[in-house]
């Protein structure tokens, strides 16, 4: 991947990711969703770490690197896909993509409480107005009335513990590089879910396999594509370009992911979720800072 490229692999992953969300709600309906999860994140592990074999850019971490990748891992896999695959089966698909389209207004709020970053006006105007959009897309309900699913309260956290995430891998300094980071967080992640699905869900196992082969089709294709290769996609698209511009692709992650519901799960789009979503997209593009940093590029260009 080159600059130049990045913003085409940018918006295919994107597709991914929102297509993602329906497949996530379809192997949630399906199978035991933590011990489905599991397995989805060891499978993409599996191919990042082929991935770097064949690059050759495979490293074990040392004792001190793995506590890191363990602590890390707590967020950015076992509580965000906890959360997100246990609330996927309280929400609808529409709601879950639409939510997790705070994150970037999570991760600027989690770098000014623990970076200590710059807290512009426009900000904090972007972070009002994208809770305002979640508060509003929440309280539509999957029926449209003014109603808040109890799916929609995991989702939330899902979103939150991946922002934390993100500010720990900047905060926290790992001698490795990053796609081997999160080849090992997903190995070592998937392990700890296994063993929450172990204690969670008696049967969880057992119910992976009653799956049909379309069932599996997704399985895999969610593991692959979605989780492993989007991810090192992603991670090498903000080397590239910075987490500000990356950020912004977000953006089409929500309405992928709100086109497929609708389309392929026949979920309904209503009018309260469509606003909220407005409102979401204009707080990402203020709050995680996105908006400052056009400025001070144009700033830049013209001298000022």
């Amino acid at each position: 991947m080159t600059q130049s490229n990045a913003y085409v692999w940018l918006v295919s992953i994107m597709v991914a990711w929102g297509l993602n969300v329906v497949a996530l709600k379809v192997l949630v309906e399906a199978f035991s969703p933590v011990a489905m999860t599991s397995l989805r994140i060891f499978t993409a592990g599996l191919a990042v770490m082929a991935v770097l074999a064949i690059q050759k850019k495979l490293a074990i971490p040392s004792t001190k690197q793995l506590g890191i990748i363990v602590l890390i891992g707590l967020f950015n896999i076992v509580g965000h896909h906890y959360f997100l695959s246990v609330g996927l089966k309280g929400t609808t698909a529409v709601n879950t993509g639409l939510i997790l389209g705070l994150i970037p207004i999570l991760t600027a709020i989690a770098a000014l409480i623990f970076l200590k970053a710059a807290l512009t006006p426009l900000k904090i105007i972007g972070i009002l107005v994208g809770f305002s959009g979640v508060a509003l897309v929440m309280m539509a309900g999957s029926t449209g009335e003014f109603q808040i699913a109890a799916g929609d309260w995991f989702i939330l956290l899902a979103a939150v513990t991946q922002a934390i995430s993100f500010v720990l891998i900047k905060k926290m300094t790992v001698d490795l590089n990053v796609i081997v980071l999160t080849g090992w967080m997903m190995i070592t992640g998937s392990i700890i879910l296994g063993i929450i699905s172990l204690l969670t869900e008696p049967s969880g196992y057992a119910s992976v396999l009653t799956g049909e082969g379309f069932h599996y089709a997704v399985f895999f294709a969610s593991a692959f594509i979605a989780t492993g290769i989007g991810h090192m996609i992603y991670n090498n698209a903000i080397r590239l370009i910075g987490p500000s511009e990356a950020a912004v692709f977000t953006n089409l992650n929500l309405l992928f992911s709100i086109t497929g519901a609708a389309i392929l799960l026949n979920e309904p789009v209503f009018v309260g979720q469509i606003v909220g979503f407005l409102l979401i997209v204009a707080g990402v593009l203020s709050g995680s800072g996105a908006v400052d940093h056009w400025i001070r590029s144009r700033q830049l260009k013209r001298g000022v």
